[in-house]
């Protein structure tokens, strides 16, 4: 496959590094010389240095025989019209743009983009990806990583283990006997930095950090059994008014559950835009930093507490200075990856990364197969890939344990019509199921193999 990505940011060059390791023919275009400059130096890549919106840049990128292009630079204008050209000019089959400003994704103009109109055949919001990231990692409080899957019968789950895990130095095969009826599988283990897809006779110790996939209704069950308790969280204090704050505020006004938020804007104008939108929510004009404002927001009366304004190291300050305060969970946006082992010694609970959320869901867009969900672990170390497996796959019809798959992957659940399945060696995967799989970086190529199908599906 042929594609060009314009914007060679942190998104662009991960989406790069993903595809150019997958053999595509793939050219990234930017109009700063390092960025490119940079992509080619570290990845087997074509650069192109320019304006992505302007039609020679495209042509020299390659666009009259391009099979996607991806527009992800920081400018919503530039990937818009970018998409347009592209359109317009090479008919590029396949166009995904990234925005940012909510204005143009409000539900009353959802037909501006259309061939008719500005010709995107995708659009990736990251704010909005980033919010229903933030209430799903308030919606597992115990666990510092959390994707929902299968239309959200089926979660992953990042759990620390501590000393008091009552399953610690256990073979995990005998955890399928002790709980028979738990549907969920440990499909990764992070131990010294490195992550590994277990095999059944390997145990889990103190400091793992494990990721299991589970029914969403066996939550709770999975994360008391790992150690970890759970508590119901009806008082929410958020740090950062702007669009991922404004979007966790009003899905919190909406549950049936009453749940408490109080927000904290440092920013005038945006607090005072904030509080008109919200109905319920507490809107406080002030510096999260300041204990004062902080024990005004009530925040060691507070279930949690989610930093998520636009400075990587204000969200971690003060999310060090709210567990200080009193409030027992603290939940942080960090774009940069480089300060996520900071997590732990900084006592910060659980993170967001931006970056991570907005590459799942391009890679969602663009796997071969029927992917239906994506989700990037770590710094693009692994996937979890939800796809429908067809009959021309190589698993239709296959038990799994005759199935070559290599030892970075793991099958995590299975979903057949409305039953949720949990694997065994002699499950046999049928036409039309629904399968999860963990696979390590260097194994998404033989995934998407084995996945892949005739061109009659496309």
């Amino acid at each position: 496959m042929k594609v060009i990505i314009c914007g060679a940011g942190q998104v662009g060059w991960q989406i790069a590094r993903h595809l150019s390791g997958e053999k595509n023919d793939v050219t990234v275009v930017d109009s700063n010389p390092e960025l490119v400059r940079r992509a080619t130096d570290t990845l087997d890549v074509q650069g192109v240095t320019g304006y992505a919106s302007y039609p020679d840049v495209l042509e020299r990128a390659g666009a009259r025989d391009a099979d996607m292009l991806i527009a992800a630079t920081h400018s919503d204008e530039v990937n818009m019209v970018t998409c347009e050209v592209a359109y317009a000019l090479f008919n590029i089959p396949r166009k995904i743009a990234r925005l940012r400003a909510q204005n143009y994704l409000d539900s009353g103009y959802s037909d501006l983009f259309s061939s008719k109109h500005v010709a995107i055949d995708v659009v990736i919001s990251p704010e909005r990806e980033v919010a229903e990231a933030a209430l799903q990692r308030l919606a597992a409080p115990s666990a510092f990583d959390t994707e929902s899957f299968m239309g959200g019968r089926a979660q992953l789950l990042g759990i620390a283990l501590e000393e008091d895990c009552p399953v610690l130095n256990t073979p995990l095969r005998q955890l399928s006997d002790l709980f028979s009826t738990l549907r969920a599988i440990v499909v990764g283990v992070r131990r010294e930095d490195r992550l590994f897809a277990p095999d059944p006779e390997d145990q889990l110790f103190a400091d793992d950090q494990i990721y299991v996939f589970t029914q969403t209704e066996d939550v709770n069950r999975t994360l008391e059994i790992f150690g970890k308790t759970t508590k119901k969280q009806e008082r929410i204090v958020i740090v950062g008014g702007g669009n991922v704050g404004l979007a966790v505020a009003r899905a919190l006004e909406q549950r049936t559950d009453r749940v408490r938020v109080k927000m904290i804007e440092r920013d005038r104008e945006v607090a005072e835009r904030a509080a008109d939108a919200l109905q319920r929510t507490i809107v406080l004009n002030g510096d999260g930093m300041d204990s004062d404002l902080l024990a005004e927001a009530d925040v060691d009366r507070a279930d949690a507490v989610l930093v998520v304004t636009d400075d990587d190291k204000t969200n971690l300050l003060v999310a060090v200075r709210a567990k200080a305060e009193g409030c027992p969970m603290a939940i942080a946006l960090v774009n940069d990856p480089t300060l996520v082992p900071l997590m732990a010694p900084l006592d910060i609970d659980a993170y967001i990364n931006p970056r991570a959320t907005t590459v799942s869901s391009i890679l969602r867009h663009i796997r071969h197969g029927r992917v239906r969900a994506i989700y990037s672990i770590g710094d693009a170390e692994a996937e979890v890939i939800e796809a429908q497996v067809l009959s021309t796959s190589p698993l239709a019809g296959s038990l799994i344990r005759d199935i070559a798959f290599p030892d970075g992957v793991l099958v995590g659940l299975i979903l057949r019509g409305d039953k949720m399945l949990k694997p065994t060696g002699t499950l046999r995967i049928e036409d039309g199921d629904v399968i999860a799989l963990f696979a390590l970086a260097k194994d998404v190529p033989e995934v998407e193999r084995l996945l892949q199908v005739t061109v009659d599906f496309f």
